[in-house]
């Protein structure tokens, strides 16, 4: 088997958000995956198929450390992309976003990240599109995702290859090995959700001065 470029993608968010369901709806990543006892690691290896070959991130998900404040510099260190995930039914986890993403950059600068917000299949929104403005302060790329139903699943992955290929043209020329969906989404309200993320992009960023 060729070298398959390989890169440490870093996922952070609150515990509870779903991040640990988000990287074992990939069925590589979840057959692969290896413990890192030493930083309380799981490593999982997904890989995509692109239009230039594979492309493998190695997935570190942090086995629930952040429930306690903060992860050690060691689960970032050598960091070449990252995932901040939040979950769209609870304000409180938007609210550390900003945390999350200085942590990230203190020992990651200048990376590529993705903002998540996950699970979009539940009815009872709290964190409306156009309350999600902290993406274009910092120029992250953000995607609205729902991990059970794995709807969104490869966008966070196509825009971090892009980026880390130099390639803004880079597509997957197969569908991710996904498990199958746990749950539907309502096409007619993704449909919305995305149109309200579209105008929410087009208006002015609020000039407050906290990082929200």
């Amino acid at each position: 088997m060729a070298d398959i470029p390989t890169f440490k993608l870093v996922l952070v968010g609150d515990g509870g958000t779903g991040k640990t369901t988000f990287v074992k709806r990939h069925l590589s990543g979840e057959f692969e995956k290896q413990y890192n006892a030493t930083i309380g690691v799981e490593v999982h290896p997904i890989t995509f198929h692109t239009d230039y070959g594979r492309i493998c991130f190695n997935t570190w998900d942090t086995a629930g450390q952040e429930k306690f404040g903060g992860l050690r510099d060691g689960y970032y260190i050598q960091g070449q992309c990252g995932i901040i995930m939040f979950d769209v039914t609870s304000r409180i986890t938007y609210k550390n976003v900003p945390n999350w993403h200085r942590d990230l950059v203190r020992v990651c600068e200048n990376i590529p990240i993705v903002l998540c917000g996950n699970k979009v299949d539940v009815k009872e929104r709290k964190v409306k599109a156009k309350t999600i403005t902290f993406h274009r302060k910092k120029n992250l790329q953000y995607y609205d995702i729902s991990a059970k139903s794995n709807y969104n699943f490869e966008k966070p992955f196509l825009w971090l290859a892009r980026k880390l290929a130099g390639n803004p043209n880079l597509v997957f020329v197969e569908d991710p090995a996904l498990l199958p969906p746990e749950v539907a989404v309502d096409p007619s309200l993704m449909q919305q959700y995305q149109e309200e993320l579209n105008t929410a992009a087009a208006m002015p960023l609020p000039d407050d001065d906290d990082d929200l």
